[in-house]
C-alpha cells in the first residue's frame, strides 16, 4: 500500500526524528536543493552525495551534537515507528484531508517500509563566553513543501532545544532571512528572540581562499 492510500484511510501520521545514516545522504542532498530553490539561492549550490558522506559521516564518527549532526524526519503511515538509539522523537499528529505528495517516491525509505522522508536538521556546536557554556547552532531546518503547516516544524525544533537542555547547553541559535515574515513570526511564537542588530559577516570562496597563502 502507498503511503498516499495510506494517508487517505488514515487520519493519523507518525513523525519521527532520528539520526540521519549514510543511506539518507540522497534525501539530504535534494532537500537542501529544494532550500536553496526557496531561498532563491540555487547559484551558490555545490553539494554532491559524496561531499555530504564524507563531510557529515567521518570515519571514525564524532559523537551527535558535539559535531556536525544531520536528523531526518520520517513520517509514517499505517503504524507507529519503533524507537531504536537513532530515534530522537516521535509524535503523531492528523490529517484534515489527504496530502497529495508529487515527490513522494524520490523521498521513499529505501527499507521500502512505507515511510517517507519530510524534512531535516542540520546543527553542530557552539560556544558563548558570557555563558560560559556550549551551546547548539541550527544550520538549517527544513520541511518539504507538502507537508509545511503541520507543525513538523515546531516537532523538529522543540525536539533539538530539549536535547540541547538536557545536554545541559546554554543556547540554540539559527538564522532567519529578514524577507521570510512567516517563518520570523513561527520562530517567535516559539519564544525565540529575534535579534535585528545582528548581521550575518562572512568569508566564503574567494573572498577566503585569498587567506590560505598569506
Amino acid at each position: 500500500m502507498s503511503t498516499l492510500s495510506a494517508a487517505a484511510e488514515s487520519t493519523t501520521v507518525w513523525a519521527e526524528l532520528r539520526h540521519a545514516e549514510p543511506s539518507d545522504v540522497p534525501f539530504l542532498r535534494r532537500m537542501i536543493y529544494q532550500m536553496a530553490e526557496f531561498e532563491k539561492l540555487t547559484h551558490l549550490f555545490s553539494t554532491t552525495d559524496s561531499s555530504l558522506l564524507s563531510t557529515l559521516f567521518p570515519s571514525p564518527p564524532l559523537p551527535p551534537f558535539f559535531s556536525f549532526t544531520p536528523l531526518v524526519l520520517y513520517l509514517s503511515f499505517t503504524s507507529p515507528p519503533v524507537p531504536s538509539p537513532q530515534t530522537l522523537s516521535i509524535t503523531q499528529f492528523s490529517l484534515p484531508s489527504p496530502i497529495t505528495d508529487p515527490d513522494e517516491a524520490d523521498f521513499a525509505s529505501p527499507l521500502g517500509d512505507g515511510r517517507v522522508v519530510a524534512g531535516f536538521v542540520i546543527c553542530f556546536p557552539n560556544y558563548s563566553t558570557f555563558l560560559a557554556k556550549p551551546g547548539l547552532y541550527i544550520e538549517d531546518i527544513f520541511v518539504r513543501e507538502p507537508w509545511r503547516r503541520k507543525n513538523l516544524g515546531k516537532f523538529m525544533l522543540s525536539a533539538v532545544a530539549k536535547k540541547a537542555a538536557e545536554l545541559g547547553m546554554g543556547r540554540v541559535e539559527w538564522c532567519v532571512l529578514d524577507w521570510n515574515v512567516n517563518a520570523i513570526e513561527f520562530y517567535k511564537g516559539m519564544g525565540a528572540e529575534v535579534f535585528q542588530e545582528w548581521r550575518i559577516c562572512r568569508l566564503a570562496g574567494p573572498s577566503l581562499e585569498k587567506y590560505k597563502n598569506d
